[in-house]
C-alpha cells in the first residue's frame, strides 16, 4: 500500500515541481503526550495547478528524481 499525506505547500518556485509541509503525529512511548514532527516532502505536480498555501494530498510513487518519491493526487484547498 502506498503511503498517503496530508500537507500544505510552502514552495512553487520549481517547475512541475512543489515543496509540501507535512505534520506526523506520534504518540510518545513513556509519557503518552502526542508529539508533532514536521517534515518537507518534495512532490510532482504534472499540470503547475497548485500554489503556496494550498492544502494537498500527496502519495508515495516511483522515485522521479533524486529528492522526489511523492505526487500531488488532489487538491483540498
Amino acid at each position: 500500500m502506498k503511503r498517503r499525506f496530508l500537507g500544505e505547500i510552502i514552495s512553487d518556485r520549481m517547475d512541475r515541481s512543489r515543496i509540501v509541509k507535512v505534520e506526523l503525529r506520534k504518540r510518545h512511548p513513556l509519557l503518552g503526550k502526542v508529539v508533532k514532527k514536521y517534515i518537507k516532502v518534495m512532490c510532482h505536480d504534472d499540470k503547475n495547478e497548485t500554489h503556496i498555501g494550498d492544502c494537498v494530498v500527496i502519495e508515495q510513487t516511483r522515485p522521479l528524481s533524486k529528492r522526489k518519491h511523492f505526487r500531488i493526487v488532489e487538491v483540498k484547498k
